[in-house]
């Protein structure tokens, strides 16, 4: 048996946005153990991108208790078949008010694999238009603004930007070679 198997799983807590469960696991040398597993639906992360500057967003972040920048990125827990460049589209116009002419898929990230399910596709987006934002309640604390690439940079290297995934997409565009 080169896999944990799973013997049992139970849901602990739902909501709109994950799920919590247990599993009762068996490793491969025949030990059973118990691993908690978090379910979000996959998320869609846009670096909007003018050829110069990043278009970033400022929201408080509960968990941290703290405002962060990053890159527009959410789920769709009501549209969980919603096509990943469909819903890069929509975090954008929903977070920025941008349009993009173009989509390009950058890569997938594992959100926090020990722990969740999550994953998330990473698109780079150009041919960007301005247009008015249309953010969802949780969302009315968030703003946006450009940066230029050397201040997303020092922003990285200074803890302002710490959100894993926007620093995990930002070393994709960077291997895209731009």
């Amino acid at each position: 048996m080169p896999f944990i198997e799973t013997v049992a799983s139970r849901e602990i807590y739902r909501n709109p946005w994950m799920v919590l469960r247990e599993d009762d696991i068996r490793r491969p040398d025949g030990t059973d153990g118990i691993y908690a597993v978090v379910d979000k639906p996959t998320y869609a992360l846009v670096i909007p991108y003018d050829g110069e500057r990043f278009r970033l967003v400022e929201q408080f972040r509960y968990p941290l208790a703290a405002r962060r920048w990053e890159f527009p990125q959410g789920t769709a827990p009501d549209l969980t078949d919603l096509e990943p460049s469909a819903l890069a589209e929509r975090e954008l116009r929903e977070e920025t008010g941008l349009r993009a002419t173009s989509f390009e898929a950058l890569g997938l990230l594992d959100v926090a694999p020990g722990m969740s399910s999550q994953r998330g596709w990473v698109f780079l987006a150009t041919g960007i238009s301005e247009g008015r934002a249309d953010r969802e309640h949780e969302e009315q604390d968030m703003r946006s603004a450009w940066f230029p690439r050397t201040d997303v940079e020092q922003m990285m290297r200074d803890a302002v930007i710490t959100d894993a995934q926007s620093v995990a997409a930002y070393a994709l565009f960077l291997l895209r070679g731009l």
